[in-house]
């Protein structure tokens, strides 16, 4: 059973979500929240498995109660809501720590496919679209290493060669079976070295390696595949 936590400002939309989710069979309501001060509180009591979170918000907006809720560190995972004309908002929701974000007019078997994503620990966004979203906002990302910096970096060091290859190619928005074919690599064998990758770098999910690997220079804007 997934247990949901809705945050939205407009009772409308809660209830449109509800609606949907307490429909569906394995996932279960077990709050709402008006606003992120709130979303807060009751992450930390209900501890629910995945957090639907609006960003635009009365009071403290989504950012920053996905902020918290991460840096909380408990086991709720977030699951951004956002319009297709507030992308940056997005961007930022990631470097908060959000799972994954999803179109407010999303089908209904996309927002529940993506519940089902982030609640089993994956992450909702394609590889390919984290990189167009990140090369789109890539000037708010802190500037990228002095080459040959990124090497000395403690995150890196554990690495094999062949990690460091999948490390570069997640950055570069591939997906696994993009990777599996241009490192004539199994599919299967892929996935292996993603999940070690993910574990050794510290990264809650794909879409925080991405940007780990934008961090580092691994990856940068617009570059060559």
């Amino acid at each position: 059973m997934t247990t949901v936590l809705i945050v939205d400002d407009q009772p409308l939309q809660r209830f449109g979500f509800r609606m949907l989710l307490e429909s569906t069979p394995g996932t279960q309501v077990v709050g709402e929240a008006a606003h992120g001060a709130e979303a807060v509180r009751k992450v930390a009591e209900l501890r629910p498995d995945v957090v639907l979170m609006d960003v635009r918000m009365p009071g403290m907006d989504g950012i920053e109660a996905t902020r918290r809720i991460v840096a909380g560190g408990g086991r709720s995972r977030v699951l951004v809501l956002t319009t297709f004309d507030l992308d940056e908002y997005a961007h930022t929701a990631l470097r908060a720590g959000a799972s994954g974000f999803l179109l407010k007019d999303a089908l209904p078997e996309e927002l529940l496919a993506g519940i089902r994503a982030v609640a089993s620990g994956d992450a909702v966004i394609a590889p390919g679209l984290t990189r167009r979203l990140l090369d789109a906002y890539s000037h708010h990302l802190p500037g990228h290493p002095q080459d040959g910096k990124a090497a000395d970096d403690p995150r890196l060091r554990n690495l094999t060669e062949r990690e460091h290859e999948i490390l570069v190619a997640i950055g570069k928005g591939w997906t696994n079976g993009e990777i599996a074919e241009r490192l004539v690599l199994s599919e299967s064998t892929v996935k292996t070295h993603v999940g070690r990758v993910l574990a050794k770098i510290g990264a809650r999910d794909r879409i925080q390696a991405v940007i780990t690997a934008y961090d580092l220079g691994l990856a940068r804007p617009n570059g060559p595949d």
